[in-house]
């Protein structure tokens, strides 16, 4: 699955246009590499996300087309979220 629709899907991104912005700018690592909108996402992977000031590391537990809102948080698990300063960057 492409990592854009998967962060739509799962709603760690509440908007595909919005989630495949913020991968082209580099803000999203798969496995410890810097990834692409159009990058794949499997069973397993470790995916790192920066949100401005925090960032976020989620295992992925499941790949699904559609998901109910109640069920997109089953799709992941948040192994930690980290808030970043200016020094914390250098």
């Amino acid at each position: 699955m492409r990592l854009d629709k998967f962060l739509k899907v799962s709603r760690l991104i509440k908007r595909r246009p919005v989630a495949k912005e913020v991968a082209d700018k580099g803000r999203i690592k798969i496995n410890g590499k810097i990834a692409k909108s159009s990058s794949d996402v499997k069973f397993g992977d470790l995916i790192e996300i920066r949100f401005g000031n925090k960032i976020v590391e989620v295992s992925v537990l499941e790949l699904k087309e559609f998901t109910r809102k109640e069920d997109a948080d089953k799709m992941y698990k948040i192994l930690s979220e980290t808030r970043i300063t200016a020094e914390t960057e250098l």
